[in-house]
């Protein structure tokens, strides 16, 4: 696809060295992956690629933020993002994965594109539960939530014996001469 083509760095020619490049995410390179994890956002990209004749180091920098859906409200919101990861590429004479973030390519290989590497770092940072910060609990503040219910074992104890019906409540009695 010509869309991912834009994510592509030319590695070839590049000298031994630092290198920087930017890059723009935005609503037309969530539509590249079919994914319902995010399907809008504005970030930048910073990488920082780092060449020698044995390998490539890049350092990733994303910020911006994401859409997201509240899974209590199904309500939009932004949900803000910053990462910073590293990659390494070494150079082998067969192409793969050594661990999550050292790759092994070859020794002719043109170009990186690191558009599904940016998708899956961006998806690593979405948390499992997404809510929207209106639901969120300031641990400082004294407020308590009203949707939460917490009871005890003596509240339980006291409700129960509220409720007893009288004609049972000598049975209840037998229990305690054990």
């Amino acid at each position: 696809m010509k869309a991912l083509r834009t994510y592509d760095i030319h590695i070839y020619k590049l000298s031994n060295g630092d290198h920087e490049y930017e890059f723009e995410i935005s609503d037309a390179f969530f539509e590249l992956f079919d994914s319902e994890l995010v399907r809008k956002g504005q970030l930048k990209a910073l990488v920082v690629l780092q060449k020698s004749d044995s390998m490539i180091q890049m350092s990733f920098q994303i910020k911006g933020s994401v859409e997201l859906s509240c899974d209590r409200s199904l309500d939009l919101f932004d949900f803000p993002l910053f990462v910073e990861r590293d990659m390494i590429y070494k150079y082998g004479d067969e192409e793969k994965e050594l661990s999550e973030d050292v790759h092994v390519i070859l020794k002719d290989t043109q170009t990186l594109n690191i558009a599904s590497i940016l998708f899956e770092f961006i998806g690593l940072e979405i948390p499992m539960k997404k809510l929207h910060p209106r639901f969120e609990v300031d641990e400082d503040s004294e407020e308590e939530v009203e949707m939460i219910y917490s009871s005890s074992e003596e509240d339980t104890e006291e409700q129960e014996e509220e409720q007893i019906d009288p004609r049972w409540a000598a049975l209840k009695d037998l229990n305690k001469n054990k």
